[in-house]
């Protein structure tokens, strides 16, 4: 299917377009003619057959951003305000950022230095559409002879052929459009997880205790075993999903693992609950109390031992949890960490602190606006950082400049996060995209359109297969990382998804949202549904939702599932709880 053309040679045959009027007519009514061409295409549009409107109202949104941006162009900053502010409530359901940085743009020299309005101002818009609905607009465009609304069209617009359906990816506006991403996700990765470790040594280890141990310790640690695998049964076949996955090698140079630590891990490992549909996690809730709005973010550390909370008076404060209500009445309940010259989660540098010493030990510099995230790898030593900048860092320890930037997002970098074999890092964006990268090369390797609005929360999978991504609207996508497919959208959450977390063996999925409860998802169901069964029941994602927990009036700001599957979850109770 052709773009919309003004030269008749390009038309379908029998329709042939009226000349431009003369230029002094023109020149003087650009506003009007501006304003009620669109004002005009709106109103046919909504008055259109209800199988095609749904199509034909995905024309408006870059048809009035484009109007906008001319109208400010051409010199006319009153007559363009004037037009955004009648007709912007028509888009911010579904548009609200985008028209939020565009009210920024107040004169033509704003096109050019806001790297949105300039991205958006040199691409064009890609929509899918049916023969007969572009058949419908060129009729239209002809009879009401909209000369102005068919050179925006022209311009700015390149039409899809598809067929009647309400596709998730209908408007690409900015960033990769889906032939891009299609492109791009043909590389090749190796999601599988890192040889030797810990996960692998034990289940070795188990292996020939079981075949060849009869004696002392080793049959305690079976008969464990045994009576956890007793409680979860039709949890196994999911369980070795992680066991099965492929080994890779690092690309990294990784950290030796101090055989304290590592002893650690091995017995919470051990001790690990299975978990499965018919057996959810146990739930911690951590609730901040008196912040008066201040916090800002919330962490918890792998065993719930530690919370800790980022404030908007440049403090992040550690509460203990073994402390909590021992202290006198003239001691603080938490350790208090002061060194940030803003907000913590906007400071234009990170900060690394030691908790023994209660001091900030290194401060990194590199990102040239806010931080929004930062996340350690799960190797620990290496860590990663996304920025307002739209890129993401990986940085080490031991050096204050970052060791790779990742620059490709359109817009803010809202959130990181690392691959379980430490040679993949994941980043949410403002464009609403999900982008994987090689931290080898620093290449994207992977690009998952989908989300209507920005990703502000990643998980990844214990076996390294599937991510699961949430937005604002209150919608998690499953990804497979192979294919760079959706592989099952989450519906259920009314508002922004800030947290997400697998369990330990993959099995389960927990998202925290800004509507103050914690949900509880069967990965396992939602990743093995066939195409063909999805498409019979409009039901399908809500099946997949095993169990709310509401808060009484607390948004659920980070989570956490323990070495041994007990999930942890924090957030500040608001003011109308």
């Amino acid at each position: 299917m052709q773009t919309l053309n003004a030269h008749n040679h390009l038309m379908p045959q029998g329709i042939k377009l009226p000349r431009a009027p003369p230029q002094p007519f023109w020149s003087e009514n650009i506003p009007a003619r501006y304003h009620g061409g669109y004002s005009k295409l709106r109103s046919w549009t909504y008055s259109s057959l209800d199988l095609y409107k749904h199509e034909l109202l995905r024309v408006l949104y870059p048809v009035f951003i484009h109007c906008f941006m001319d109208l400010v162009a051409k010199g006319h900053i009153q007559e363009a305000r004037n037009f955004f502010n009648s007709f912007r409530e028509d888009h911010e359901m579904m548009h609200l950022r985008d028209l939020q940085k565009l009210e920024g743009v107040l004169s033509p020299s704003h096109l050019e230095e806001m790297e949105f309005a300039h991205s958006l101002r040199q691409s064009k818009v890609s929509i899918k559409i049916c023969q007969y609905s572009y058949e419908l607009l060129l009729q239209y465009l002809h009879k009401t002879q909209s000369i102005t609304m068919l050179g925006v069209i022209n311009e700015h617009i390149n039409f899809k052929p598809a067929s009647i359906s309400d596709d998730a990816e209908v408007v690409t506006l900015i960033g990769s459009s889906q032939d891009d991403a299609n492109q791009i996700n043909q590389k090749e990765i190796h999601w599988g997880l890192l040889e030797g470790s810990l996960e692998e040594r034990l289940e070795k280890a188990g292996k020939r205790s079981a075949e060849g141990g009869k004696q002392g310790s080793s049959i305690k640690k079976l008969k464990k075993d045994k009576v956890v695998g007793a409680a979860g049964k039709t949890a196994r076949p999911e369980a070795n999903a992680v066991s099965m996955a492929p080994r890779v090698k690092p690309e990294l140079a990784l950290p030796v693992m101090p055989t304290e630590v590592e002893q650690s891990i091995l017995e919470d490992l051990r001790n690990r609950v299975q978990l499965s549909s018919m057996a959810l996690p146990s739930v911690s809730f951590y609730t901040f109390i008196n912040t008066h709005n201040s916090l800002n973010c919330s962490s918890i550390s792998h065993d719930g031992s530690l919370v800790a909370g980022g404030f908007s008076d440049s403090s992040l404060k550690v509460w203990d949890m073994s402390k909590l209500g021992q202290q006198a009445a003239t001691c603080k309940p938490y350790t208090l960490f002061q060194g940030h010259s803003g907000p913590v989660y906007s400071a234009t540098f990170i900060r690394l602190w030691s908790t023994k010493l209660n001091a900030n030990l290194v401060c990194y510099k590199g990102h040239n606006y806010p931080v929004w995230d930062v996340q350690f790898s799960p190797m620990g030593h290496y860590f990663a950082s996304s920025s307002h900048d739209r890129t993401a860092r990986i940085w080490s320890m031991d050096r204050i400049q970052p060791l790779r930037i990742m620059a490709g997002h359109l817009s803010d970098v809202d959130c990181v996060q690392w691959h379980i074999n430490c040679n993949y890092i994941a980043t949410g964006s403002s464009d609403k995209t999900v982008r994987l990268w090689d931290v080898q090369s620093g290449e994207c390797v992977r690009i998952f359109i989908g989300h209507r609005s920005m990703v502000l929360s990643l998980a990844m999978s214990p076996d390294g297969q599937y991510m699961a991504s949430g937005d604002e609207d209150g919608t998690i996508m499953m990804w497979d990382l192979s294919s760079g497919r959706c592989v099952m959208p989450l519906m259920g959450h009314m508002s922004c998804v800030w947290s997400l977390a697998f369990s330990c063996e993959g099995s389960l999925l927990a998202s925290g949202s800004a509507d103050s409860t914690v949900k509880l998802w069967d990965v396992t169901t939602s990743t093995k549904v066939p195409r063909s069964e999805e498409n019979k029941s409009g039901n399908t994602s809500r099946l997949r939702s095993l169990k709310t927990l509401p808060t009484k009036s607390t948004p659920v700001y980070s989570l956490r599932f323990s070495r041994r599957n007990l999930l942890f979850a924090a957030g500040a109770l608001s003011k109308s709880g």
